[in-house]
């Protein structure tokens, strides 16, 4: 779902904050308003689901603003902190508000760290060696747009399935070969 951006002229820090927090609200878009087995819906081989997007992305936050920018440990984080396909993993109780109300308190917690840091600012990353708070942006900025248009994708997969009659097909082992209708 498209979101017109607040800001088109500006600051440097305000037009990346914006545009962060557009695409965080553009990926919560994706799946807010589905049912919680929708949510939940495997419809690519991956583990990567409506609500399995948002769960990554509350990661995301606290691996690059509380572990990175503030140098947490993993232990210390308020969540999930390692970048593997852990992230994508949603408790059984955990419901669609449940995961949302955790990357928004994640964000939230995100602004109130980067609040400290000027954008020229560098942190070491074990892997990606000095970052400044620009790159942390720029970085989380790419990585929800392309996450909110995976989102995009399976939310039209999931309208497509209920439209053919076909809800409850699983498309990760059922998928039709080429030329067959579902």
């Amino acid at each position: 779902m498209f979101i017109w951006p607040r800001m088109t002229t500006g600051p440097e820090r305000l037009m990346l904050e914006s545009l962060l927090d557009r695409n965080r609200q553009a990926l919560i878009d994706t799946a807010r308003g589905l049912s919680e087995t929708d949510a939940r819906r495997r419809l690519v081989v991956s583990l990567t689901t409506p609500i399995g997007l948002i769960k990554h992305a509350a990661t995301a936050e606290r691996i690059w603003f509380q572990r990175t920018l503030l140098g947490l440990d993993e232990s210390a984080c308020d969540g999930y902190a390692t970048g593997d396909d852990g992230s994508f993993v949603v408790a059984d109780g955990e419901t669609l508000a449940d995961v949302i109300a955790e990357f928004e308190r994640a964000s939230e917690r995100s602004r109130v760290i980067a609040a400290d840091f000027e954008l020229d600012d560098t942190k070491a990353h074990p892997r990606a060696g000095d970052v400044s708070l620009r790159f942390v942006y720029l970085l989380l900025i790419e990585d929800f747009a392309r996450h909110a248009g995976h989102g995009d994708i399976l939310r039209e997969q999931i309208t497509a399935l209920a439209w053919t009659g076909y809800p409850d097909r699983d498309l990760t082992t059922d998928l039709p070969r080429k030329g067959q209708l579902p």
